[in-house]
Parts: structure tokens; C-alpha cells; sequence
């Protein structure tokens, strides 16, 4: 990835378009987390209903705080634990986050990755981003640039180029309240 590149997707997402990027296991779909356009032309995108949520993904968990009630001492380290990795941690969220981003719930899905264009994304735009598989819903996730490409062509604003971190499964998800596991790495 070329710093052209990498400031070609920042300005997409500052300008309300939708990007794709390699994540750890597939590949993403994303946009400016406070954009309501832009999450409702994605969820429109990928034929996802609203009340299902999105992810949003960071490169340090102070990306993520503004969006999120503040945690016990005891959850915190054990979200820390797992960061930056491939853990998605559902976290309460505060009140005013949209429906877009935590759908019915009053959790937020969030994650500190550790694969290194991701994250260099997270710290071009200045903040947390939206992530999301780069599939309509019930369809196989895009595990290229090509795929991602061909499902969704000229409705992305950019697509940042990279590869995958080779993770077979995208990121476990966790409930922090509650401890379970909801998705399986």
C-alpha cells in the first residue's frame, strides 16, 4: 500500500464513501462511524437490515472510548488482554451512538486490530472506522480485492490495497457482560 493510496481511502471517508480493506480474515466494507449517510448507504450496500449492528474497528482503544460507557476495571483488562488481536468485544455503548452503528442493542461491536493496514487506515483518518464483512447479506465474504471489487464496483469510493492477515474465520465476538461467546474465531 502506497501512502497515495492510504490517503485516497482517508479522503473517501472524510467525503462519506464507502471503502473496502483487507482486514484479518476478509476483507471489509467501511466508512466515517459518525457519517449517518454513509452507514445507511452501507447498510443499503451490503442488504444488511439496521438492526443487526455494525462493527467498528480501531487501531488504539482510545479511538473507541467516545463510543462507549465507561467499563469496570475488571472488563477492561480482559478486552485489553485480547488487543490488539481479532477479538470483537460487544461493550456497552452510550446513549447517543446511532442505531445504524449498535442496531437494537445497547452494546457497541468493537475491536483494536493488529493487522498493520488496518490499522495504519485507523490512524490515517484520525479515529475508529466502520468494518464490516464486503458481502450483500448471506453471501460469502470477499477474501480479495478482486472479490470485493466485483461485488460492489463502482459503489466504492476506494479500495485500499493488501492482503489479508490469513485468519481462516473473521473475528471471535464476545459479550463483555455476560462472557459468552457469540461468534467463534
Amino acid at each position: 500500500m502506497s501512502s497515495w493510496q492510504l490517503r485516497q481511502a482517508v479522503r473517501a471517508l472524510h467525503s462519506g464513501g464507502i471503502i473496502a480493506y483487507p482486514t484479518e480474515a476478509v476483507w471489509g466494507l467501511g466508512c466515517d462511524p459518525l457519517n449517518l449517510d454513509a452507514l445507511q448507504h452501507l447498510l443499503h450496500l451490503k442488504q444488511r437490515p439496521a438492526h443487526k449492528g455494525l462493527i467498528l474497528i480501531a487501531a488504539h482503544f482510545s479511538d473507541l472510548e467516545a463510543f462507549l460507557a465507561p467499563l469496570s476495571a475488571t472488563t477492561y483488562r480482559r478486552v485489553m488482554e485480547s488487543w490488539p488481536g481479532a477479538v470483537t468485544w460487544l461493550l456497552p455503548a452510550l446513549p447517543w451512538v446511532p442505531m445504524e452503528l449498535r442496531g437494537r442493542h445497547d452494546s457497541l461491536a468493537v475491536r483494536v486490530t493488529a493487522h498493520a493496514s488496518t490499522r495504519a487506515l485507523c490512524e490515517a483518518f484520525g479515529g475508529a472506522v466502520v468494518s464490516t464483512s464486503a458481502n450483500r447479506s448471506g453471501h460469502p465474504a470477499a477474501r480479495s480485492a478482486f472479490q470485493a471489487r466485483r461485488y460492489f464496483g463502482r459503489q466504492l469510493a476506494a479500495v485500499l490495497p493488501g492482503d489479508t492477515s490469513g485468519a481462516a474465520a473473521p473475528s471471535e465476538i464476545r459479550d463483555a457482560r455476560s462472557g459468552r461467546v457469540l461468534r467463534p474465531a
